[in-house]
């Protein structure tokens, strides 16, 4: 992505390490009817840890220091989509947390398992779609609205954070 804000680098580094866990959830789950073992535990821990560091974070963001200017500039029909999928995307999350938790650390139970990748499934399609709005929509808006120091301001909150 080519941007002049430093906002939207760093906003478009985070989306391109969570597609690459994304891709990495869909790969273990697709090709493995019902994976255990290491790998899972460590593929779990990893998606307990970024969806309890970074997708909030991220989000959170967003809707506090983005969003509002956005509506602002005209544009509220992009945040009440974004704020939409915001909601969906926490919900899955909310449900898949606990699962990935107990899955880092030990075996699952049959149920737990199907629910484990029923939701890291669920939770992929829906932050690669997310990431792809944001991508096409969310940064190009964000990139003509933030003069230079609004954007390194925002920039260091958010690093900071």
């Amino acid at each position: 992505m080519n941007s002049r804000s430093q906002v939207n680098q760093a906003l478009d580094n985070e989306h391109r390490a969570t597609l690459e866990l994304l891709g990495r959830v869909e790969q273990t789950f697709v090709r493995v009817p019902a994976p255990t073992g290491e790998d899972l535990a460590r593929l779990a821990a990893s998606l307990a840890a970024h969806i309890e560091r970074d997708i909030g974070r991220h989000f959170d963001f967003e809707e506090r220091e983005l969003f509002p200017r956005l509506e602002e500039a005209g544009t509220g029909d992009l945040v009440e989509l974004l704020m939409e999928e915001h909601r969906a995307i926490r919900e899955v999350t909310g449900e898949l947390l606990p699962l990935a938790r107990a899955a880092s650390t030990g075996p699952l139970d049959r149920g737990q398992a199907g629910a484990l990748k029923r939701c890291a499934l669920e939770m992929a399609e829906r932050l690669r779609a997310h990431i792809d709005k944001e991508t096409m929509a969310l940064l190009p808006e964000i990139d003509s609205m933030l003069d230079e120091d609004t954007d390194r301001g925002l920039a260091l909150g958010y690093a900071e954070a």
